[in-house]
């Protein structure tokens, strides 16, 4: 899930990304182009009822592709991306507009 919060100058773009418990996973990283794959992932929290939460500051105006990689193993996407757009390993990566 995707919640988007715009500074009140509407310069940044403070987007959460939730990952439910039902995803089964010890570990979850959050990778995109902003994040440049899996170079450098963002490590999303475990809360205590299993579900999963990083926040992103991104800018505005923009479209960015993301998937989350579950326990170093799985990719999934997001079941609230705003759309999804092939990639180059013959599956959908989520889209992200700011």
């Amino acid at each position: 899930m995707l919640k988007k919060q715009y500074s009140k100058d509407k310069k940044t773009c403070k987007v959460t990304f939730s990952v439910p418990a039902e995803v089964n996973a010890q570990t979850v990283h959050l990778c995109g182009d902003f994040t440049k794959w899996e170079k450098a992932p963002k490590q999303m929290k475990r809360y205590a009822d299993g579900s999963f939460k990083v926040s992103v500051e991104l800018k505005p105006r923009k479209r960015y592709q993301f998937r989350y990689l579950l326990d170093g193993q799985r990719w999934e996407n997001d079941w609230q991306a705003d759309e999804y757009v092939p990639n180059q390993f013959g599956s959908e990566d989520s889209v992200l507009k700011t």
